[in-house]
């Protein structure tokens, strides 16, 4: 009688936590608080194999006010599934910017970095051209002080204002690698997201950085790939020119594979138009005259860090 009873209390626990995996992917907040008044420690529950727990559910599906709920039950944050995805990595990827928001708040780590392709939250919401994502990403890393844009330009040397600013730790964060070498601003660039480059660019992101070869990923690029080469691939003329402004050099070769036993090289030109890209030939086929003059981001006047230390 006994191993009866613990076995029904056990598949009643099972089928609580899957309806708690219901309501959270489905939006149900009235359902979500019924259960965890019931019993709050379904808020740790996970699906059998893909390990999402209602979490994962919740962020993937942009319900915030669940996300909350279940984040005042006590819920770990930066909980795991079987690819190593937390909910903020889900919430970036599917540009829920609300979800973000409240998972920054209460202290979500951002340098984590899935089982897949060792891409972190950043990856994900450039990869996906989530601005709003990146800015909540990188807020603890941006100073709420006027001359912001001067000073990630390297215009100001006031150290004065640049106190509470450790522009290596921005700059380290959102260069960071993930497999293969890739970062946030190749993915930006390789899926043509405008918007996302140039305010990655704007707070810092390398247009030097290059893949590598580790094994570990494909790479139809090449290793030695600059975010030009990717965006040269993706298509995006836009990209191209923002990049370029931005001093990306049009002159610098990865290297595509062999040809049995000769080197091939490849300039961003020749990424466009093995990939028959070929209205960016222009483009690429001349350097310009010095950098062009960037103008300021209309997102870095937003006093990010202050919002959120005083909103935690």
């Amino acid at each position: 009688m006994r191993f009866l009873s613990f076995v029904g209390n056990s598949f009643g626990c099972s089928a609580s936590g899957e309806r708690l995996v219901s309501a959270a992917r489905d939006g149900d907040l009235q359902e979500a608080k019924a259960l965890l008044e019931y019993n709050p420690r379904l808020a740790r529950y996970s699906t059998f194999g893909a390990r999402n727990s209602p979490l994962h559910y919740s962020a993937a599906q942009g319900h915030h006010e669940i996300v909350s709920l279940l984040l005042e039950s006590g819920v770990d944050i930066n909980l795991r599934n079987y690819r190593g995805q937390t909910a903020l990595m889900q919430a970036c990827q599917y540009g829920h910017w609300e979800v973000v928001q409240i998972l920054i708040l209460f202290g979500a780590n951002i340098h984590r970095a899935d089982y897949l392709n060792g891409g972190t939250a950043l990856h994900l919401a450039a990869l996906n051209g989530h601005s709003r994502c990146i800015r909540l990403l990188l807020a603890d890393y941006i100073p709420s002080i006027p001359d912001c844009w001067n000073i990630l330009t390297n215009k100001s040397k006031d150290k004065e204002s640049t106190s509470d600013f450790d522009e290596s730790a921005l700059r380290e964060v959102i260069n960071k690698p993930a497999d293969g070498g890739v970062t946030a601003l190749h993915m930006a660039a390789l899926n043509g997201h405008v918007e996302s480059v140039q305010l990655l660019l704007d707070l810092g992101a390398s247009v030097a950085e290059v893949t590598v070869e580790d094994g570990t990923t494909i790479d139809l690029i090449g290793a030695g790939s600059t975010a030009l080469h990717y965006a040269a691939c993706g298509g995006n003329a836009q990209c191209c020119q923002i990049l370029i402004a931005r001093g990306a050099s049009i002159t610098t070769t990865n290297v595509n594979g062999y040809v049995t036993v000769t080197l091939i090289m490849w300039s961003p030109l020749m990424v466009a138009r093995s990939w028959r890209k070929s209205w960016l030939e222009e483009i690429l086929s001349t350097q310009p005259e010095g950098q062009s003059q960037a103008l300021p981001s209309p997102f870095l006047s937003l006093p990010l860090m202050s919002i959120i230390r005083i909103a935690r």
